[in-house]
């Protein structure tokens, strides 16, 4: 009988040579990971719904900027999650708020199926459509709360650059779905059937969140950590080293992007581009872009790259991107300029879209590091109202410029209102210079 082969044979022959286990780190990451990758995805389902397909569609029907602006309201509920962040941090476990959350999500989702949205004609969205997606809004920044409050607690310290990718990465994917993809699939989707699917989708979800083994092994504080409910909360959330800085930087670093974002795509529908076409490259490409992005920001931290050069290095990139997308602008707005197919002009306005979306996941991704890195300062029964904090903060510098981005284009014209982008842009540069030692 001819001899058994070796089990660890010469390496050049690759037939023989087993696969090298991974790390017990390395798979204890990848179980944390996992859950809270698809519990991001389906929290950003609701935000690419409202920020890429209702724009257009009121676009589309005649509404002036200023309206579609304004519909940006209905994510008032975000900016008061630090009413509800401390009842999750004492109140039940992060993993019952979030199972919750998200089975709500579901219901919302399928009272949604039964309204029709705004025909055609209609100066707005129907008050019942409205209200359910200030619900939906309502649940979504909930489950944000208790989620944010997972990952603060599950995440190691060195765990935090791959952490925030799956954060950014998931949740643009889930507004990518509902958002771009969705656009480009209106006429033959119908309104019931999407939130039919997107409740059934949450529900799942839920589930999956009540089962899921890493998130059943929750650490969780000690009765004697649980934060005093005085009028010192706020002191408290802001003695805890490099929040005075942090607040400045997350109300400030968007502004300009934010309305450059916002406005452009609507500008290019003017000039003759279809929505399902600028949902392709709008939702689709723009977000895959800023996939890559993040993606690459995830990477760069991972290899132990500090945040704040980092930060530095692509706030540059982004103001680049963005003076070449305001020329872009100056070349639209002139008389005969044309973004008919094959166009040079229609090819740069497209790409700058990309490539702003790739510039902007790569700042995201590491200014949500830097933000849990700050909120990790903090006693562990504070860290979900720290961050909540910080993320409420964040959100409303975006949702400032979001809804009064349409208002300075039709007032100011739209030169001087990117001219004003631009110099918001450049004002995070100089920002950072202030940054406190024990962020670095």
């Amino acid at each position: 009988m001819p001899p058994r082969p070796a089990l660890n044979p010469d390496p050049a022959n690759r037939a023989w040579a087993p696969a090298p286990a991974p790390a017990p780190g390395l798979l204890a990451m990848r179980g944390k990971l996992l859950p809270l990758a698809g519990l991001y995805l389906v929290q950003g389902l609701p935000y690419g719904l409202q920020s890429g397909l209702l724009p257009v569609l009121l676009r589309a029907r005649g509404l002036s900027l200023t309206r579609v602006g304004l519909a940006k309201a209905l994510y008032a509920p975000w900016l008061f999650k630090l009413v509800w962040a401390p009842l999750v941090d004492t109140r039940g476990s992060p993993r019952a708020w979030l199972t919750l959350s998200t089975a709500a999500l579901g219901l919302v989702c399928g009272l949604l199926a039964s309204h029709p949205p705004a025909a055609a004609g209609q100066a707005g969205l129907p008050v019942t459509v409205a209200g359910l997606l200030l619900l939906l809004n309502l649940a979504a920044a909930v489950q944000d709360v208790a989620l944010d409050t997972l990952a603060v607690r599950l995440l190691e310290p060195a765990e935090l650059g791959p952490g925030n990718t799956v954060q950014v990465v998931a949740y643009k994917l889930g507004a990518v779905l509902a958002g771009g993809g969705l656009l480009a699939f209106v006429p033959t989707l119908s309104w019931p059937l999407l939130f039919l699917l997107l409740a059934a989708a949450y529900w799942l979800a839920a589930a999956l969140t009540w089962v899921a083994p890493a998130l059943r092994q929750l650490p969780t504080p000690l009765p004697s950590e649980h934060p005093r409910h005085t009028l010192h909360l706020g002191q408290d959330l802001l003695a805890v080293p490099g929040t005075l800085w942090t607040v400045g930087f997350v109300l400030t670093y968007k502004l300009g992007e934010q309305g450059t974002s916002g406005l452009f795509p609507l500008l290019l529908l003017d000039c003759g581009i279809s929505a399902p076409e600028l949902g392709l490259w709008n939702g689709v490409g723009a977000v895959a872009c800023s996939i890559a992005g993040s993606s690459l920001g995830g990477a760069l931290l991972a290899r132990r790259r500090q945040p704040l050069p980092l930060l530095k290095s692509a706030l540059q990139f982004r103001l680049g991107g963005l003076a070449c997308q305001t020329a872009v602008l100056f070349h639209l707005d002139s008389p005969g300029a044309s973004l008919a197919p094959s166009t040079v002009l229609r090819g740069a306005a497209l790409l700058s879209l990309c490539l702003q979306h790739f510039l902007g996941g790569l700042v995201t991704t590491t200014t949500f590091t830097l933000m849990m890195r700050c909120s990790q300062l903090a006693p562990s029964a504070l860290q979900a109202t720290h961050y909540s904090l910080l993320a409420t903060l964040e959100l409303l510098g975006k949702l400032l410029m979001g809804t009064l981005a349409g208002a300075l284009a039709d007032s100011l014209g739209p030169r001087l209102c990117f001219s004003v982008f631009l110099a918001l842009s450049a004002m995070p540069m100089l920002y950072l210079g202030l940054a406190p030692n024990t962020l670095a």
